[in-house]
């Protein structure tokens, strides 16, 4: 088993999610762009809070906002990147993965959601343990559809931690480590959304998606969902859709793509990221019909 005890001098000397407080527009940029290279639209959206725009648009004002700063730069495909990730980028295998899957109330934490189950599994040096689990009360209704889909009643939440209860915790188990989930946007939007509402304290720093991951080295599979890639390795998961299960399963998939990642030439953490220019080539020379599964 994974000895956490042993690695934590690693993780203090390696880039990890960090808490601080709030900034400027271009300090929330920088910290966005500290999870990893991003579009202008994404960009555009997440760190302008722009709803309806235009690929012209997005591009505009992400080059007025950053074009300038001598902190950024483009990638060959257009994405933007902190210089520093550039140059020093940590090594994979010298870091802590903090794979992260949360439950909520609904897909919209701006509008009220909340998460009503958390779960941090990390994953260091091929070992996984889990770190942190909990069921939360939401203080506020779960409807039937998510009862049905994560088989969490009412009942079960009663009683339990409300998120500012357990924040300290939450955050304890994400700092020094790079921040996983299967379909990155919707853990990190729930989970920065209540650290923020909790605690008034923003994350930074390296984050990783697994879909995206799994994309980039395998991309003639035509599914990237959780039970299409741990069918594809032969991981059987363990109650599935609860954040437990769903986390250790997407950790063990985290350790295969790692992996292939590195037999494919890469040895820093910004060259998961980069090996995307490869993937785009391939499909655009052998294109896959039909949709694709994102989750």
């Amino acid at each position: 088993m994974y000895d956490a005890s042993a690695q934590e001098g690693r993780a203090l000397t390696v880039p990890g999610i960090r808490p601080v407080p709030g900034g400027t527009l271009v300090d929330r940029a920088l910290r966005f762009l500290g999870a990893g290279p991003s579009d202008s639209a994404t960009l555009a959206r997440e760190v302008l809070g722009l709803t309806r725009f235009t690929r012209g648009i997005a591009e505009r004002v992400t080059v007025a906002l950053l074009g300038a700063d001598p902190r950024v730069q483009r990638l060959a495909d257009d994405r933007w990147v902190l210089v520093s990730d550039t140059y020093a980028s940590p090594r994979i295998g010298e870091c802590t993965f903090a794979v992260v899957d949360v439950e909520t109330t609904g897909s919209r934490p701006a509008g009220g959601d909340r998460i009503i189950e958390i779960a941090v599994v990390t994953l260091c040096d091929g070992r996984i343990q889990r770190a942190f689990e909990t069921l939360l009360d939401p203080r506020r209704a779960v409807s039937r559809h998510v009862t049905s889909l994560t088989r969490i009643t009412p009942d079960m939440l009663r009683g339990r931690p409300t998120f500012e209860d357990v924040a300290a915790e939450i955050v304890a188990a994400l700092a020094g480590r790079v921040f996983v989930a299967h379909n990155l946007r919707f853990d990190w939007r729930f989970v920065t959304s209540e650290i923020r509402r909790t605690r008034d304290l923003l994350l930074e720093g390296p984050t990783l998606c697994t879909v995206d991951l799994a994309r980039r080295l395998l991309p003639g599979l035509r599914s990237r969902g959780l039970d299409s890639l741990a069918n594809y390795f032969g991981i059987e998961i363990q109650a599935r859709h609860r954040a437990g299960g769903d986390a250790f399963a997407t950790a063990q998939v985290l350790r295969r793509l790692l992996d292939l990642a590195v037999e494919q030439g890469a040895g820093r953490l910004i060259d998961l990221h980069r090996l995307g220019r490869r993937a785009r080539r391939r499909r655009r020379r052998n294109p896959l019909p039909g949709p694709m599964e994102q989750f």
